[in-house]
Formats: C-alpha cells, sequence, structure tokens
C-alpha cells in the first residue's frame, strides 16, 4: 500500500514544469516539419511569404524526370532490402527464441542489433572500405546491401517480440495431432507472428527510403535515391517543390511507421 502510495507521488507528470517542457520540445521537433508542410501549397515560390492556396508545386514535383528515377530507385531498394532483411530476422527470431539455448547467444543477440548501437556514419564508412577493399562498384547494389545490413535489426524487433508473446502449447498441440515441425510452423506459428512480420517489414522499409547518411556514402555516380536526390536540390537553392517532395516523403513516413505500430499491437492478447 505504501508503494503504491509512494509511486503515485512520484508520478514525473505532476512535477512542476514538465508539461510546458514537454510542449516546448515538442515545437521544437514539429515546427518545422508543420512549416515545410504549410509552405508546400505556397502558390508563389518564395518560401517565406505566402502567396495563397496551390498544388502547382506537387504538379511539378511528380513531373520532374529526376524525381520519378529517384523515386523509383528509393522504392525497389526499399522493397528488396525490407523484404531480404525480414526473411532473414525470421529465421534469426527463430533461432533466438524458439531455438535451444547455444553457448554465445548473448553474442549473436549483440551482433544482431549492433547496426542500432553503432553510429550511422560509423556503419556508412565502414561499409563504404568494405566495398572498395572487395572491389565491388559503388551503386544501387552496395545501397541494397548496406540497407538490408542496417533494416535486419529493425524487423527483428518487432518479429521476436510477436513470438515471445506466442506460448509454445501452440505448436505442441499441433504436433500432438500428428503434425511436423514445417506444418506446425506453417499453420499454427506463421499466421500468430504475421502482424509481427508485416510490422518489421515496414518499419524496415520506411528505414531503408528515408536513409540518407550510408546511401550518400555507398552511392555510386548515377546510383540517385529520393533522399539524395532532395538533398542535390537544397544544395542548387530551396524551393517549394522541395517542400513538396518532403511532406509527401513524410506523409508516407508516418503512415507506415502508424500502420507498423498498429499492426505490432494486433491481437497481443
Amino acid at each position: 500500500m505504501a508503494a503504491g502510495k509512494t509511486s503515485a507521488k512520484m508520478d514525473i507528470r505532476r512535477y512542476p514544469g514538465f508539461r510546458a517542457i514537454t510542449w516546448f520540445c515538442l515545437l521544437l521537433l514539429y515546427a518545422p516539419m508543420l512549416v515545410i508542410t504549410i509552405y508546400s501549397f505556397n502558390a508563389i515560390r518564395s518560401i517565406t511569404t505566402w502567396g495563397g492556396f496551390s498544388f502547382s508545386w506537387y504538379v511539378k514535383a511528380f513531373g520532374n524526370p529526376d524525381i520519378q528515377a529517384a523515386t523509383f530507385n528509393s522504392l525497389l531498394i526499399a522493397v528488396c532490402a525490407a523484404t531480404v532483411a525480414t526473411s532473414m530476422a525470421v529465421a534469426a527470431a527463430l533461432a533466438m527464441v524458439r531455438g535451444r539455448r547455444f553457448r554465445g547467444r548473448d553474442t549473436a543477440f549483440a551482433l544482431i542489433n549492433l547496426p542500432l548501437m553503432v553510429p550511422e556514419i560509423v556503419t556508412a564508412v565502414a561499409s563504404l572500405v568494405f566495398f572498395l577493399a572487395i572491389g565491388i562498384n559503388l551503386g544501387l547494389t552496395t545501397i541494397f546491401i548496406a540497407h538490408t545490413v542496417f533494416c535486419i535489426p529493425c524487423a527483428y524487433l518487432p518479429i521476436s517480440a510477436r513470438l515471445e508473446g506466442i506460448e509454445s502449447y501452440y505448436e505442441e498441440a499441433a504436433q500432438d495431432l500428428y503434425a511436423d515441425r514445417w506444418a506446425a510452423f506453417r499453420y499454427v506459428l506463421l499466421p500468430m507472428m504475421l502482424p509481427g512480420i508485416l510490422a518489421g517489414y515496414m518499419l524496415a522499409f520506411i528505414i531503408s527510403l528515408d536513409d540518407f547518411i550510408i546511401t550518400n556514402m555507398v552511392a555510386g555516380p548515377g546510383a540517385t535515391t529520393l533522399p539524395l536526390a532532395i538533398y542535390g536540390m537544397v544544395r542548387v537553392g530551396f524551393t517549394p517543390e522541395i517542400n513538396a517532395i518532403s511532406t509527401l516523403l513524410l506523409g508516407v513516413s508516418v503512415i507506415v511507421v502508424s500502420a507498423s505500430y498498429l499492426l505490432g499491437r494486433t491481437g497481443t492478447k
């Protein structure tokens, strides 16, 4: 009873100034995104003066052949990298959660999650040095390989969390009814894992789609993704067309991440 009263008294939300600090931090994080979104509908070229509502910059962005090519490259790499990374994450989750304990299990878990802990610039430089050392020409292939590597832990976390919430007696009951291990996995475990797998896939997809630092380091001539195209346009001059592209990319990211979160919670009870 005393512990309950103590935890209620130590609710951080009741500390003086906590609410104001929270709103200030949220303002710093999201105000620039809101400004970009608003001025993407500006009818004039200015990015500081409002000249009326218009979709003209979105039309111009959709009609830009360079943006179209960069978007295709980004989607192609994101789909392929997320597919391979999710497949490897499913295998890793089954081995780590459902498999027998083995020597070096903690080390394997640390290696799987290492890309999340290492600074992205370090991963980018290491990837570049590795590709140059083995003689692979920089291009879409090296981007795909690098994205697959750092997408594996992003897909692994929701899949393993989902798998840990599934009791083993479901598979045991299937095996008691004369199902082999593959049938038990295919008809019992896999459907129950599916929300976690989809959540991991969507998370890996959007992280690959939005990545800039690693992509910029391992991309060769002509291998331009959408973030690289936006960066190249910003270096020439900031226009509402960039606002429109950034708003679309931000909208896709919000939708995919929200869907991933909702899928991850599906059926957890």
